[in-house]
């Protein structure tokens, strides 16, 4: 090591201090590292974190979940090359020569690509998810049989939690299709089953009358994004008739709309004389003929 104070105590006849002064230094130089690249991931998450929160401030919902997700995936990168940095600035510091395991690394890592394809392919599919923005956080989506909320979105894996609070860890590379329900509206779908006798006109009027008392609820007045839109008569049942409608809702709210409409129509039919068909059994008993006595 060259250093002006080695010279100071060799002329001194201090030797024995300088292999103390040379671990010093060692640690004083790892100190230097280590706060260098705990400072620069201070500095890029602030900076993220800023970028992310004016870029959402004038963005739609959609936009903005997209922003929070890949904020979190580039300070997740940011964190590995910045590890990655100060792993071979240290090993550097202790006198351990880089180029020869780095070149090692390479070796290795053509050898690891081959045995772990699956891992680099999540890796590769989740960069390409987020880039065409198919999947975000908070997003209700179904993948690989899987339906949940995103709660974590990663370049390995998506993190689901389902209707009964179970988590699911999707690997990436077993996503074929995703089927988003989070994009700018559903439809809640209802097939209503009435008798034979049922007049259409009077049905249709009804499921009108009932959905525009749900529209003027505060409770649903936001939710519901346009009136009820009524298919027709789309099948013939074995003791009824099926009418399918559908009602555009909020992406959140599709099964609140549904189950409310339908408890709401069930009073209504009440009401209007509306015949909810169901199964009758019926008993014939058999009448047995006594012989006549002549």
């Amino acid at each position: 090591m060259k250093n002006p104070f080695i010279h100071f105590l060799k002329k001194f006849e201090l030797e024995a201090y300088v292999e103390w002064l040379d671990f010093i230094f060692i640690v004083l130089d790892l100190t230097i590292v280590l706060f260098v690249a705990w400072f620069i991931l201070r500095i890029t998450k602030k900076i993220i974190l800023s970028i992310e929160m004016k870029m959402s401030e004038n963005s739609s919902l959609d936009d903005a979940k997209r922003i929070q997700t890949l904020s979190r995936v580039m300070r997740y990168i940011t964190s590995v090359v910045v590890f990655s940095l100060s792993v071979m600035t240290v090993l550097s510091t202790l006198g351990i020569p880089v180029a020869p395991l780095l070149a090692t690394a390479g070796v290795a890592g053509v050898a690891i690509g081959f045995g772990a394809q699956s891992l680099v392919k999540d890796y590769f599919t989740g960069f390409v998810m987020l880039i065409e923005n198919q999947i975000r956080q908070g997003d209700v989506v179904e993948i690989a049989g899987k339906i949940g909320t995103v709660e974590e979105v990663t370049l390995r894996y998506i993190r689901l939690r389902d209707y009964e609070g179970v988590v699911h860890f999707v690997p990436n590379n077993a996503i074929t299709v995703v089927t988003n329900r989070s994009r700018n509206f559903l439809y809640a779908v209802m097939d209503i089953s009435v008798a034979y006798n049922t007049d259409l006109a009077h049905l249709n009027q009804t499921l009108r009358n009932v959905t525009k008392e749900m529209r003027e609820d505060p409770k649903f007045v936001n939710i519901i994004l346009d009136d009820l839109e009524i298919a027709g008569l789309d099948n013939f049942g074995e003791s009824s008739i099926v009418v399918r409608c559908r009602i555009k809702v909020d992406t959140s709210s599709q099964m609140l709309v549904k189950r409310e409409f339908q408890g709401r129509l069930k009073m209504a039919f009440e009401q209007e004389g509306i015949e909810i068909p169901f199964r009758h059994l019926v008993i014939l008993q058999p009448t047995i003929k006594t012989p006549s006595i002549t």
